[in-house]
């Protein structure tokens, strides 16, 4: 099957599975995963972007039977940033509290605050040449190539970036730059509104833009623009305050740290320890620990298993690739009274709880919406 659009199958869509996509059947019983579907519909036309021998990834350019769910995406470039813009937000919810079942078995509804644009406080842009207009347009990258899709709204990011974005971009088209010197356009927005980042330069290292600090649940938190920090600062003040009402210990002990803002917002009146690897988001760490009894330690979480003890509550937030199984082994080793685990994908989150069950049941689990439409789920589970 070549990668270009196939108009000799009718495959009909069967459900949304973790990841986002839609599957279906084709007619020789190979599995097809489709973009810009929802469940109960035929796709009589596709873009393949991926050829396997037991399945197909791929992009749907017609569909018949439209579900009543679908609604009209906002955005000209949805694929690439919110794919799941083509159904209502309440369809959004169910599906994802449906994903979360069929993972974990549990039912919960999704946690949201109902808002489901303009909320993302970091949004990173591809330049693109127009050769038509001699100028250079903001882009993202097509799903499934490399390919760059000009744009000309993006209703995601707070509004304060997409404005800054575009007044970079005029600026540099009133230069007669040229869209090949740069790699991308990062730009940060605070709370308040307060925009940092800029532009990173193809070849050169990248800049340190200047910080910003916005308040949760009353804190004050210092970061880098360029690096890690939550991007849906009300939802997860949500997940924080669920978070704190299972604190069972005096001693705290938050892995996989970044700037401090679990541990610190729900536990700095305890004897709280903070560990975090990368040297960039530690600092701000140190900062943020100022004024507090906190302990901020540089090391890997899966190095730090000493300060692991029978009277801690152990906080886990990692990225998406989930807990060394070091860490794994050590918090079945010393039985910590309560596990909090807090994750990005309950794909490898599932996987570490599964080990974890060994020893602990699962006495608590509530997803977040903090990337509402997106396939993403933040979600939190409770291990005792």
């Amino acid at each position: 099957m070549n990668k270009t659009i196939v108009t000799s199958e009718k495959v009909r869509i069967d459900k949304i599975i973790p990841g986002g996509q839609g599957i279906g059947t084709l007619a020789d019983g190979k599995k097809a995963m489709f973009w810009n579907v929802l469940p109960g519909e035929t796709v009589t036309e596709f873009l393949p972007t991926k050829i396997k021998s037991h399945y197909i990834e791929a992009i749907a350019i017609k569909v018949v039977d439209p579900s009543p769910r679908r609604i009209e995406p906002r955005d000209n470039c949805y694929l690439s940033t919110s794919p799941w813009q083509i159904m209502d937000y309440a369809y959004e919810l169910k599906q994802k509290s449906l994903l979360i079942k069929d993972i974990f078995n549990i039912s919960n509804k999704i946690a949201t605050d109902n808002k489901d644009f303009f909320y993302r406080n970091k949004m990173e842009y591809s330049l693109y040449w127009d050769n038509d207009e001699n100028k250079i347009r903001l882009a993202f990258h097509q799903r499934g190539s490399h390919r760059k899709i000009p744009i000309e709204n993006s209703s995601l990011e707070r509004s304060e970036i997409f404005q800054k974005a575009t007044e970079i971009i005029n600026d540099l088209n009133a230069q007669h730059a040229e869209a090949r010197r740069y790699q991308s356009l990062l730009l940060r927005c605070n709370q308040q509104g307060i925009v940092s980042g800029g532009l990173y330069e193809n070849g050169q290292p990248h800049p340190n833009f200047k910080p910003l600090t916005d308040t949760i649940l009353g804190y004050e938190y210092s970061y880098s623009t360029n690096g890690f920090f939550q991007i849906n600062l009300p939802v997860y003040e949500m997940a924080l305050k669920e978070i704190k009402k299972h604190i069972t210990t005096n001693k705290v002990l938050d892995l996989y740290a970044g700037v401090g803002t679990i541990g610190l917002s729900v536990a700095r009146d305890r004897q709280l320890t903070l560990v975090e690897v990368d040297k960039s988001a530690y600092a701000e760490l140190e900062k943020n620990c100022k004024n507090t009894t906190a302990s901020p330690v540089l090391a890997k979480s899966e190095d730090a298993l000493d300060f692991i003890t029978n009277d801690t509550t152990v906080i886990l937030d990692p990225p998406r690739a989930g807990c060394h199984a070091k860490l794994l082994d050590k918090l079945l080793e010393v039985n910590p009274p309560t596990i909090i685990y807090l994750s990005c994908n309950p794909a490898t989150q599932t996987r570490d709880v599964e080990i974890l069950k060994q020893k602990y049941r699962i006495t608590h689990l509530q997803p977040f919406n903090f990337f509402p439409r997106t396939p993403h789920i933040e979600n939190l589970i409770v291990l005792q």
